[in-house]
């Protein structure tokens, strides 16, 4: 290898025929799912989360994805965050799944939501203590003096709750991407690599089309 531009992988484990996908997204997606986490791969829930403002500045970053079901995929965070805030604006989002083992990605464009205060509530009772106090210290995306002034307001919020429940703040929760086109990737041999995309109809239905690699 003498220059970035060599780095390079050919894929071959395996093939995606749209004859053999699930009619439903959702479905393809548990199959998918249950594979990546049967191959053990090291934080298989981690996925690119892309969001836009309402004037069209883009942002990504990686986030933890905490359940899906039929409506959709659930992340948390702070309402007030970057990401929070470009939510509100535009509620709008991609996230993109990379399973580098199984040489797979799985790319889901779709509109966002809030999840409901009981799925917040309930997810944040399940935290790690450290999490909940977490969420509280924390004005995440915005500017703080140095590390040091974080570990003091750590430690005046363990004051705060010292022997009482830690609840869940308002500025913090769940959103649900509801997808209107799910993709998904399978990595083949000569970057012929094979592309089935899933579109959501006004009536509900989906339309399962190849793409080009």
């Amino acid at each position: 290898m003498s220059t970035i531009a060599d780095i390079r992988t050919d894929y071959r484990q395996r093939s995606l025929s749209e004859n053999d996908v699930q009619p439903d997204p959702l479905q393809q997606f548990g199959i998918w799912w249950d594979e990546a986490v049967s191959s053990k791969i090291e934080e298989v829930n981690a996925m690119t989360l892309a969001t836009a403002s309402v004037d069209g500045l883009p942002a990504a970053r990686i986030v933890l994805m905490k359940g899906y079901d039929q409506r959709g995929f659930m992340f948390f965070t702070n309402y007030e965050s970057f990401k929070g805030q470009q939510l509100a604006e535009n509620p709008r989002a991609c996230l993109v799944f990379f399973w580098k083992e199984l040489e797979r990605q799985v790319r889901i464009t779709g509109l966002v939501e809030k999840l409901s205060e009981k799925e917040s509530d309930e997810y944040f009772d399940s935290r790690p203590e450290g999490s909940r106090l977490g969420a509280w210290v924390s004005p995440q995306s915005q500017v703080i003096e140095n590390r040091q002034w974080l570990d003091i307001e750590e430690a005046k919020k363990k004051d705060e709750f010292s022997g009482k429940e830690i609840a869940r703040p308002a500025h913090w929760g769940g959103y649900l991407v509801k997808p209107v086109i799910v993709e998904f990737w399978q990595g083949r041999p000569s970057r012929l690599h094979d592309r089935i995309q899933y579109t959501l109809g006004e009536k509900g239905e989906w339309l399962i089309e190849r793409l080009a690699p």
